[in-house]
């Protein structure tokens, strides 16, 4: 009586229908927030028993941060049936954010004392090649839609790795934090249907005041890393240039909820980095560690809008790690 690709669509199509009404991840976000505020209080001992602290916490974090959203990003790759078009460049973007994953995995992974295969008996060689098998499998099977799919994603996780393994960009893990994470963001942007976040071309305010809070994040992380305080800007011209960035950044803004466009939110990502540099580059120092509090942030947006408390609740960790000032007096100089 009724074909099964009429029920698949079905199904398909409600579920977008009631993430559009109650987006799923904003429910979640509000079911995990006990478990936030467990890590806030009770967050101090656990950093103790781990042996975090205030030298180490950024890269226990950032690379904490990289392996769980590589991990989300391969296990969404049995979606692709939820497309609309079979003809999509997701394959290449999810291989993109994979391989540069596994660059900082492989490259972080020389500080870590893992078995070594030569050398071993022949158990652990075994075991070595055992976990090895199920990883590459786990990555190759993300991707079955087409032939070349498991090899497309199985390729750029074995190169990431022996690329980060030859390479020290261990020492950039917030930046390739944050490039992931604004890889990760786009692709969701692109088919918010695959990543279960919402229906492309009809996002509703929640879906879209996420996304560019966590754009604007991104791009006060990248800003503040990158970009030096000089003070050499007069205060006539910053104001007027402050002010032109403003505008422009609310006018893509605007843009953006109106067409939900990729190209759009990138130019406003850039906006946004455009603005947060120029307050940067204007003063004469900045407050100390507003850019880790800007990172934790980050950090907090990017674990609710994939449902990922575990990267949320690293925010947070990080977040009381820090000296507890008066954050929006340290923050505000950006806007």
């Amino acid at each position: 009586m009724f074909e099964g690709n009429m029920i698949i669509q079905s199904a398909v199509s409600a579920f977008n229908n009631a993430a559009l009404v109650a987006p799923a991840f904003l429910w979640w976000a509000v079911l995990a927030l006990p478990l936030f505020v467990l890590v806030y209080f009770c967050g101090g001992a656990f950093l103790q028993r781990v042996g975090w602290n205030k030298q180490n916490i950024a890269s226990h974090v950032a690379i904490w941060a990289i392996a769980l959203t590589a991990v989300w990003v391969v296990l969404f790759g049995g979606n692709y049936a939820v497309l609309r078009d079979a003809e999509t460049v997701l394959p290449f973007v999810v291989a993109a954010i994979v391989f540069v994953a596994a660059v900082f995995l492989g490259a972080y992974s020389r500080k870590v004392k893992l078995p070594q295969f030569r050398g071993a008996s022949w158990k652990q060689k075994i075991g070595i090649a055992a976990v090895w098998v199920a990883v590459l499998a786990v990555v190759g099977l993300s991707d079955v839609h087409t032939w070349w799919g498991p090899i497309l994603q199985i390729g750029a996780f074995v190169s990431g790795i022996l690329i980060g393994r030859v390479t020290r960009c261990d020492k950039f893990l917030v930046m390739g934090t944050t490039l992931v994470f604004g890889g990760t963001t786009t692709a969701i942007l692109m088919q918010p249907e695959f990543f279960r976040f919402g229906q492309l071309g009809a996002l509703g305010p929640v879906h879209l005041g996420a996304l560019i809070l966590v754009a604007a994040a991104i791009a006060g992380t990248v800003a503040l890393r990158v970009v030096r305080p000089r003070g050499i800007i007069r205060n006539s011209a910053y104001i007027k240039l402050k002010w032109l960035a403003r505008i422009m950044s609310v006018l893509c803004v605007a843009l953006f909820v109106l067409t939900e466009s990729v190209v759009v939110f990138l130019g406003m990502m850039l906006m946004f980095f455009a603005w947060f540099a120029l307050s940067v580059v204007h003063a004469k120092t900045i407050p100390a560690d507003v850019c880790a509090r800007v990172f934790s942030i980050m950090l907090v947006m990017f674990g609710v809008i994939t449902v990922m408390p575990a990267v949320g609740s690293l925010g947070i960790l990080y977040w009381i790690s820090l000296p507890q000032t008066r954050t929006w007096e340290q923050i505000k100089f950006l806007l």
